[in-house]
């Protein structure tokens, strides 16, 4: 009986214990991006990154998007998702870039496609704001790392 007894309470704290979850904020810093922690955005030797062309205008017509929805007080986050993801269209589509530096824009790059895609799916407002301004510091840090 004893025994039975002892391994129901083990059972019943690995239970407990598996139920613990450790609840951290997504609010990560320009320093912190990074794709599955295999690759994180860094300067090249100090130095930004060198882009195309047409990478440089799409992103900079993503922010001039953003701005222009942002000054309109707009709350349709759909259409701003579908608009930026044009944007994004064109930047994959006429990459040219190789190397670390294409590399490096990935970092930004596929935070980008899945802030975009929350924008244009998600119902919930709050959602979509944060996605929004997850979106800008992730734009932001593609000025802050890539010139043309």
């Amino acid at each position: 009986m004893k025994v039975s007894n002892l391994i129901v309470v083990i059972v019943l704290l690995s239970l407990v214990s598996c139920k613990k979850e450790v609840k951290t904020e997504a609010n990560n810093t320009v320093d912190d991006i990074s794709i599955v922690d295999t690759l994180s955005l860094k300067l090249n030797v100090g130095d930004k990154w060198l882009v195309n062309t047409e990478t440089h205008e799409g992103v900079t017509k993503m922010n001039a998007i953003i701005s222009d929805f942002k000054k309109r007080e707009n709350t349709n986050y759909k259409t701003l998702g579908d608009s930026l993801s044009k944007q994004t269209s064109y930047i994959i589509k006429n990459c040219t870039m190789t190397g670390e530096p294409h590399d490096q824009l990935h970092v930004v790059l596929v935070p980008m496609l899945d802030e975009i895609a929350i924008l244009r799916e998600t119902e919930n407002v709050s959602d979509a704001a944060e996605a929004l301004t997850n979106l800008q510091a992730l734009i932001q840090a593609y000025f802050e790392h890539f010139k043309l």
